[in-house]
């Protein structure tokens, strides 16, 4: 079988969803009034964004005990290549999605199975036929280590990274700091959130515009939430504004703007406005449901959507 177009590495995880009373301040507590699971992981849904819009997918992760089975069948149900993915005995990764009354939420992740994932010669053998290839900071270090180096060497051709966490949140389990420094200078495309920008560049979305800009990345992309995005290529820099829909869940926006940012700037190869408002339409589709891809849309949709705005 030959490789995807598109293969995402990473977190494939089980999410956890607390519809709560309110969101607790420290010491406090809050009320469940509802819990529901999903397979979630940013790896997991960018490719699943990806896979919607008609490419051929793959995903490289590790799963572990209880839930390995749930979470492929999910994956392989949205058209996903899983032969890359493969099961360990340990914990399986997941995260806690504890969702406020006005939208508001936050994301504690837990278990060892993404954290133990490691790539071999034939994952770097997959991965060399594939147009683009995707990962983020919840990826282990010596992952993306050793996509950085496939990137260097030309093996891999297209390396998107998405720094999508705090420093913080990243330590001992994800990518460090001294890898992302090195990330710039190779990478094809950079995205962060704003709470992850704030983390490591020490300023808003416009500030971390401007620091990659001096770090000579050579496209870009600053999340905002419901501010829109801000997007880099070369030294120019465009404003995204984010569409208006009524909201039912912002959890996986980011990743499916960055899905849909993929596949018009660097697959379509379409210029940063079209491609920034393509990605900002598929994020707004998304979050008119719950889950982490609640509404992942079609290419048509997305398009339909712009249109009709």
């Amino acid at each position: 079988m030959s490789s995807p177009e598109v293969v995402a590495v990473g977190s494939a995880v089980l999410d956890h969803i607390y519809t709560l009373s309110n969101l607790p301040e420290p010491d406090g507590g809050a009320f469940a009034h509802e819990h529901t699971t999903d397979v979630g992981g940013v790896a997991a849904n960018v490719a699943s964004g990806l896979a919607e819009f008609g490419n051929e997918t793959g995903i490289i992760t590790r799963l572990g005990a209880g839930s390995s089975a749930e979470i492929k069948a999910d994956l392989e149900g949205r058209g996903l290549d899983c032969t890359r993915v493969r099961a360990g005995a340990e914990e399986s990764s997941y995260t806690l999605v504890l969702r406020g009354p006005d939208g508001e939420r936050m994301i504690i992740a837990g278990g060892q199975s993404v954290p133990n994932l490691r790539l071999d010669d034939s994952d770097i053998e997959y991965l060399s036929d594939a147009n683009v290839v995707f990962t983020s900071a919840y990826a282990p270090d010596k992952v993306v280590s050793r996509l950085l180096a496939a990137r260097e060497r030309g093996v891999i051709s297209t390396l998107v990274f998405d720094l999508a966490g705090p420093l913080s949140e990243l330590d001992g389990r994800g990518t460090s700091a001294t890898t992302i420094d090195r990330l710039f200078s190779v990478v094809d495309l950079f995205v962060v959130g704003e709470v992850a920008a704030r983390s490591y560049f020490g300023g808003d979305g416009e500030e971390a515009i401007a620091a990659l800009a001096q770090q000579n990345v050579s496209r870009a992309a600053v999340t905002q939430g419901a501010s829109g995005a801000l997007l880099l290529e070369n030294d120019t820099v465009t404003e995204v504004p984010a569409f208006s829909v009524d909201v039912a869940d912002t959890t996986g926006a980011g990743d499916a703007f960055t899905a849909g940012l993929i596949q018009t700037w660097l697959l379509d190869d379409d210029p940063a406005k079209e491609a920034g408002r393509f990605a900002a339409a598929t994020a707004a589709l998304n979050c008119t449901a719950t889950g982490a891809r609640g509404r992942l849309p079609s290419t048509a949709a997305v398009r339909d959507f712009i249109a009709n705005y």
